[in-house]
């Protein structure tokens, strides 16, 4: 185990790229304005569309009228949700949950029902954006107004509307994948079980229990970036797309599958992406843009506004979660329970089972009961939001950490490392855990300056918290060019959200002996680059390295080949060591790899290598953090006073981009605790859908978010990577939390906690006593 805070990482003593800190490859040109983001797309006879979206929480679509709309001067086309294919095709199996296409393309334009304010239902394409929202004022509508069933509470209530008429709860237990089909209906679309041991002896062993309520309210990813996206349907039937997403592979999938024609038919062409954080896989504008470009013959633009981002596009969950956890004297873990609602949105998929698997995992305990439930609600269909599920749980499960600690009188890290998870315990899915730094970052905490330093001064606590993330993998492709210089270009589907270009470049860099410069990173489109899933999950650094890598290898294979051929050896008598390729039977015959490149096209001709990696799992993370606040007692206000984030990174690839995902995951995950919400109307209406109302933490709010980075190597990797980018905003939630019941001796048991919360809390403290 090793931990770095200085500007070099542990690893970069043993490797010659890995752990050090070159200068990103796409830095010049996002620092300049040159790189092309979605809206920035321009093309000859380009369109703009905009699209028409509900004022009604929920609402059955009696008639839409675009025949007024289509005869403005200026307006090309019109579309509705009967423009795709697959609404006339299907309907939707809710057994498929978030797999339904048919559920997608009604998420993506309304049929029959709208379930949300925001819900799109119709679009126009217009020589303009000024002509194309007058044509929405144009487009006749008829609802008949249904009731509101706002929150996960309205949806549970015995008397609530359904939602969806054929919708009946799928229960899973443990590590099923598909569950069972319950029969019953109602807004509960799923219901996710995890049971070890028995919890009623364990409960009977605690000599103190703590049983507490948490509420959680909606909140969004807050990437600056609105979604854009191009599209042109060419007149051979061929579709090209250019758009912000994280997933080109998967936009092609669900346009093609919305549209009903062959995923080979469509291009996606993947513009810089101005922030996601999950957000960013699923389609909402890509469909539409490609069905107007259909009908009116012309390329289709369509940029989202900020309100449009905000009310037609996916925010994470609101939660009600009960946590109960029983102790002995002693301070072990003898039991716990949770429960766990978690909003879906419109239509199912909320992301509770990620809370259910990980809430309790830093622990090891050996009695325990899970319970998640997935409900729908008049909301926006929720998307990813980094570690998706697990700081709502996480929340929950480390207030009431926190609370045994002091109940027992035992140091709140002292605590967690008497129950600490290592190799071989059981999660809570019963699979064991593989290895992980969970003790070794978690000593680092108790150590670290941040918590042995006193902290002075009336109304200042200090707080801490740990999160746990099993980071899942996917399939990636990567191909190298090796050119006559003995540079390489590389070449990738994974879309760069947070430094994975020069990640990835590092690795293969470091199989080939090269400088990090040397290697020439591009991310491309569909048709150039074999299947690669999205840029999510922790995944990308990880499974796109080992593609690139194992491309690297072929690459050295090959070379070492040529070097054969010229040595008039056999292969296996060339060996590859510091960037040189040697001749084992005569040492003086070495080539550079940059001399072998110069002699390529006289030896057989150029070298270009491709390869694809399907790991099936990154292995799990764990996070921590350490949080000081000062509250005012009079205005309730909290301000961080310091902060410092924990992580075990496995091998820290370049640990600038780790420490700026740590960086960044804390600042969010702080904004959540404080002041992000989604205010809503009783009729279902956003209050607060702009940067002004909804406020996300900037620069002078916060201090420094001091970093600490533990590497225990992750086995499953060579070079020991683990994903670095979702778990740090697991634990801010509880660590700010358990800060301020340090400061003025309040538990705060919903969030957002801002000053009047706060200032109730208070309230509520001084007449108890």
């Amino acid at each position: 185990m090793t931990t770095t805070t200085d500007r070099r990482s542990a690893s970069s003593e043993q490797y010659r790229v890995i752990g050090t800190r070159p200068i990103r490859h796409d830095g010049l040109e996002k620092v300049t304005g040159a790189a092309k983001y979605g809206a920035d797309t321009q093309l000859a006879g380009m369109l703009h569309g905009k699209i028409l979206r509900s004022p009604h929480a929920h609402a059955r679509i009696r008639s839409i009228n675009t025949s007024k709309a289509e005869a403005l001067p200026g307006v090309f086309a019109a579309a509705t949700s009967k423009d795709f294919p697959i609404i006339q095709d299907q309907v939707i199996d809710f057994a498929e949950s978030q797999g339904s296409v048919r559920q997608m393309a009604e998420h993506v334009m309304a049929h029959e029902k709208v379930l949300y304010k925001g819900h799109a239902l119709a679009a126009v394409a217009a020589a303009n954006p000024h002509i194309a929202e007058q044509a929405l004022a144009l487009i006749e509508v008829d609802y008949e107004v249904l009731p509101t069933v706002l929150t996960l509470h309205d949806a549970l209530k015995d008397n609530a509307p359904i939602l969806h008429d054929n919708l009946t709860t799928m229960f899973r237990v443990e590590r099923s994948a598909r569950g069972e089909d319950t029969g019953i209906k109602g807004n509960i679309a799923g219901h996710i079980q995890h049971k070890l041991g028995d919890i009623e002896k364990g409960f009977a062993e605690a000599d103190v229990i703590v049983e507490r309520e948490f509420e959680t309210q909606t909140v969004h990813q807050g990437y600056i970036e609105p979604h854009a996206a191009t599209a042109v349907w060419a007149a051979d039937g061929r579709v090209t797309i250019w758009t912000c997403t994280q997933g080109a592979f998967a936009i092609r999938s669900s346009t093609a599958a919305i549209m009903g024609i062959p995923e080979s038919s469509v291009k996606v062409v993947p513009t810089e992406i101005g922030g996601g954080f999950g957000a960013k896989i699923t389609t909402y504008l890509e469909p539409v843009a490609t069905v107007l470009s259909k009908k009116s013959g012309r390329p289709v633009k369509i940029v989202m506004n900020r309100k449009e981002v905000f009310e037609g596009t996916g925010p994470t969950s609101a939660t009600h979660m009960r946590c109960k956890i029983g102790v002995t004297k002693a301070g072990k873990i003898t039991a716990a329970q949770l429960y766990l609602a978690y909003e879906a949105g419109a239509y199912p998929g909320s992301p509770v089972g990620g809370g259910a698997m990980a809430a309790t995992a830093p622990y090891n305990i050996e009695n325990l009961l899970v319970d998640g439930y997935d409900i729908v609600c008049n909301k926006q269909k929720v998307q990813a939001y980094r570690a998706p599920g697990q700081p709502q749980a996480c929340f929950a499960v480390e207030s009431v950490i926190d609370e045994l600690s002091e109940k027992l009188g035992i140091d709140p890290m002292e605590f967690r490392l008497m129950n600490v998870s290592k190799q071989g315990d059981r999660m809570p899915t019963g699979v064991p855990h593989a290895i992980v730094g969970c003790r070794e970052m978690e000593e680092e905490m108790r150590t670290h300056p941040h918590y042995t330093t006193p902290l002075d001064g009336p109304n200042r606590g200090r707080g801490v918290a740990v999160g746990f993330r099993l980071q899942g993998g996917q399939a990636s492709s990567a191909t190298i060019h090796v050119n006559s210089n003995g540079t390489v270009n590389l070449i990738t589907g994974s879309v760069d959200i947070g430094g994975t270009r020069t990640a990835v470049a590092m690795q293969a860099a470091e199989v080939l002996g090269l400088r990090a410069e040397d290697v020439s990173p591009t991310v491309v489109d569909t048709d150039s680059i074999g299947y690669t899933a999205v840029t999510g999950g922790s995944r990308t650094a990880f499974d796109t390295g080992l593609a690139a890598m194992a491309a690297a290898e072929e690459v050295k294979r090959q070379m070492s080949a040529r070097a054969a051929l010229i040595w008039e050896v056999q292969e296996e008598d060339v060996v590859f060591q510091d960037a040189t390729f040697i001749c084992n039977k005569n040492p003086a015959d070495r080539l550079t790899f940059r001399e072998l490149a110069g002699r390529l096209l006289r030896t057989g001709g150029p070298i270009t290598c491709s390869a694809t990696s399907s790991t099936g799992g990154v292995g799990p993370i764990i996070a921590g953090n350490i949080v000081d606040v000062e509250v005012d007692p009079e205005t309730g206000k909290v301000d961080i006073l310091r902060c410092t984030a924990f992580l075990d990174a496995g091998t820290a690839v370049h640990p600038s981009y780790v420490e700026g995902q740590m960086q960044g995951g804390t600042v969010q995950g702080i904004g959540w605790a404080l002041n992000e919400e989604y205010f809503y109307t009783d009729d279902g209406a956003m209050n607060n859908s702009s940067f002004l109302d909804y406020r996300m933490p900037i620069t002078l709010d916060l201090p420094m978010i001091e970093t600490m980075i533990t590497e225990v190597p992750n086995p499953r990797h060579p070079y020991g990577l683990r994903g670095v980018g979702e778990a740090p905003i697991i634990p801010p939630l509880a660590a700010v939390a358990n800060a301020i019941h340090d400061a003025v001796g309040v538990r705060m048991t919903e969030l957002p906690m801002t000053p009047g919360a706060i200032l109730e809390a208070l309230e509520a403290k001084s007449v108890q006593k």
